[in-house]
């Protein structure tokens, strides 16, 4: 199970195109949830849905790269989620399980379906990370939030500092469009867990902020 989790993982950071990403997804999407979310004691699921929560955040949310509901699995039931990936296979395991109002396929690179101040809330986990979505995303992002939307994404480390991250909070927040954002580090993987090999010391970083 270890060596399956290593390959989805590995193919997934160095995915070069949205194509690429949407076949290592279609070949990980049914056993993702019990292989790697499970076997492998990903934690960024519960992390930033107990993160939206205490930092006040509110329905309706937008899930934004939401898999298979990671998030969702952990928010509270009275909540409203949609939530949008580029996976239709991930998509499709989100659907099943119901808590979803809304399921969109769209990339997140690109312009949104969605109207302009649609959401109360942002959360996003394991989306911003190598050989996905950097922080050219996160204007889209805003755009659909109204203001005083609470955010809560997870970045992984080092990508925060490699894709310049930093640097596009600074931008955002000299524009008036997020307050300072709250950053603290947490490991990737559960203690006493099984991660993906080579990948048990990951490192990624949450950042909670709001729309102004």
């Amino acid at each position: 199970m270890k060596d399956t989790n290593k390959r989805g993982l590995d193919d997934s950071y160095s995915s070069g195109s949205a194509d690429d990403n949407r076949r290592v997804y279609r070949d990980w999407a049914e056993t993702y949830d019990e292989e790697f979310a499970g076997r492998s004691g990903y934690r960024f699921g519960r992390l930033i849905a107990d993160a939206f929560v205490a930092a006040g955040g509110q329905g309706p949310v937008l899930d934004a790269g939401c898999g298979t509901g990671l998030v969702a699995d952990h928010l509270p039931a009275p909540i409203v989620a949609d939530g949008v990936d580029l996976s239709p296979d991930m998509l499709g395991v989100a659907e099943r399980k119901g808590r979803y109002r809304r399921l969109i396929e769209a990339d997140l690179t690109k312009s949104l379906p969605f109207e302009d101040g649609a959401y109360g809330g942002l959360t996003c986990a394991g989306t911003f990370t190598h050989g996905h979505v950097g922080p050219e995303a996160l204007p889209g992002l805003l755009r659909v939030l109204r203001p005083g939307a609470i955010c809560a994404i997870s970045i992984r480390l080092p990508f925060f500092e490699t894709a310049g991250f930093a640097e596009a909070f600074e931008a955002l927040g000299a524009g008036n469009l997020i307050s300072r954002p709250s950053i603290r580090e947490e490991r990737v993987y559960s203690a006493g867990s099984t991660p993906p090999e080579g990948h048990e010391n990951d490192l990624a970083c949450i950042a909670t902020f709001r729309k102004t």
